[in-house]
């Protein structure tokens, strides 16, 4: 029930927004424009990757991300608005409301909307876990609408929930369409003879190409533009989901298998040439789109061929010179990319990663490493801090004490930090947050440094 609810939900807001009932308030007769999603990890790359596969060419919002925490990257998303901004609905996507990369950028869009005296709030969406810190935060300040994202909800396996959907619906993407092939591709999935169970059988090939152990990569060519993200999508769904050190019952294992891809037949110009003759470290798989364009559009360039026999062609041209040279590739068809399509494929790799992660007996719905790297995040900082904390004090002194590398590892209390110690200095230097006094980078022990107005000239000199 929780779930129909949130379909319901996701469904009725996205029509009222659509049909301009829930307009933005700086603009009451005017309409929402823009979104501007907030996310990180499967919260963007699913919805990414649908919106570049299933969006009209003019929908009744246009989608922009934030995906990262670099200054630069969300300042150009939020320069690209504009005056837009005003008419830019913001959906915030975590489920706890802590993820560093997200928080940053709901506090950079928030001192865009404040610089440009706008209410927040009121066109601020978030999709998250009940009771989290950004559903408090949200709640308590009022915000437009809130979704929520359950526990049990992996980010990477989260595109079919009010994560992926509500971005969709927004966009005019049918996702009841996307759900129902889904739902079939499930229904397929639970079939218990082998021969008849796509996602078993995906698996099972995956397996034997890559010897159980991920000793080749998977390069995953589409060909078809929409699908293009399709491998940046999968590049977290499986390696995030199979890159595991132990395996259920305690043994190191190291698995994995490494994802990459781009595009046919753009790739018969980039790295075709060594997936033929050079390395054989991968197995292919091509993702075939039957229909090229929708019935009555097509034509010929010359007598007998379109433009979508070429692509065809270089696809199955690319397949037999990859077989005739010892190279394994499997091929998934679909009749054309439409909403159906797209859900089956979703559903049919993500039951795929947890089949194959059952053959090699590991667990792949935690990401211990991906923990690890936020730990480490998290150190960098709090050090960055007691660096500042020294540098502040030896600056405050009269006549001010530049302080070596060493020195400022020393009075940290962390020498064997002093490596980072040092990139956290020359990072504050070429971001005016501090004076390198004599030295160079590219000979540290001579660094000499204290707070005040920035020379990076004398720092890269």
């Amino acid at each position: 029930m929780k779930i129909e609810r949130t379909l319901d939900s996701v469904c009725n807001f996205s029509d009222d927004v659509i049909s301009g009932k829930i307009k933005p308030p700086s603009s009451p007769e005017g309409r929402f424009t823009q979104i501007l999603s907030v996310g990180i990890g499967g919260s963007a790359l699913g919805p990414q990757f649908v919106a570049e596969a299933l969006a009209p060419d003019n929908p009744p919002l246009k989608i922009r991300f934030i995906d990262n925490t670099d200054p630069a990257g969300i300042d150009h998303q939020i320069a690209q608005l504009g005056p837009e901004l005003a008419s830019t609905l913001v959906i915030v996507i975590s489920k706890s409301g802590g993820t560093p990369e997200t928080r940053n950028g709901l506090l950079e869009v928030q001192k865009a909307f404040r610089e440009a005296g706008l209410n927040f709030a009121k066109q601020g969406v978030a999709i998250t876990q009940e009771n989290s810190l950004l559903d408090n935060t949200a709640r308590i300040e009022g915000w437009l609408a809130r979704f929520p994202m359950y526990d049990w909800v992996g980010g990477r396996t989260s595109e079919m929930s009010a994560v992926g959907l509500l971005a969709a619906a927004l966009q005019g993407i049918d996702i009841r369409e996307m759900l129902a092939g889904a739902s079939l591709m499930d229904g397929a999935n639970r079939n218990p003879e082998l021969r008849n169970n796509p996602a078993a059988l995906l698996a099972l090939c995956w397996y034997w190409a890559s010897d159980g152990v991920g000793s080749k990569d998977m390069v995953v060519l589409p060909y078809k533009d929409s699908l293009l993200l399709f491998s940046r999508y999968l590049q977290q769904l499986v390696m995030e989901s199979l890159g595991k050190e132990f395996d259920l019952d305690g043994n190191r294992v190291n698995q994995g298998l490494t994802v990459y891809g781009n595009k046919g037949s753009t790739d018969q110009h980039a790295y075709i040439q060594q997936l033929r003759d050079g390395v054989h470290n991968f197995f292919v798989t091509f993702i075939e789109v039957l229909r090229d364009r929708p019935p009555g559009h097509d034509w010929e360039l010359e007598p007998g061929v379109t433009c979508g026999d070429y692509l065809f062609g270089m696809l199955q041209g690319t397949r037999s010179a990859l077989y005739a040279n010892d190279r394994e590739s499997i091929t998934v068809t679909v009749q054309e990319v439409t909403p159906r399509s797209v859900g089956a494929l979703i559903a049919l790799y993500e039951r795929a990663v947890g089949i194959y992660a059952s053959l090699i007996n590991i667990n792949a719905y935690h990401q211990p490493g991906v923990e690890a790297g936020k730990k480490a995040a998290g150190e960098v900082l709090a050090l960055q801090k007691r660096v500042l904390a020294v540098l502040n004090e030896a600056s405050c002194k009269e006549p001010v004490e530049p302080l070596t590398v060493e020195e400022v590892a020393e009075r940290c209390h962390a020498p064997e930090d002093i490596e980072m110690i040092y990139k956290i200095i020359t990072h504050m230097a070429a971001n005016d947050r501090a004076l390198i006094a004599e030295g160079s980078c590219g000979s540290p022990r001579s660094i000499k440094v204290f707070l005040g107005e920035c020379n990076v000239d004398a720092l890269y000199a």
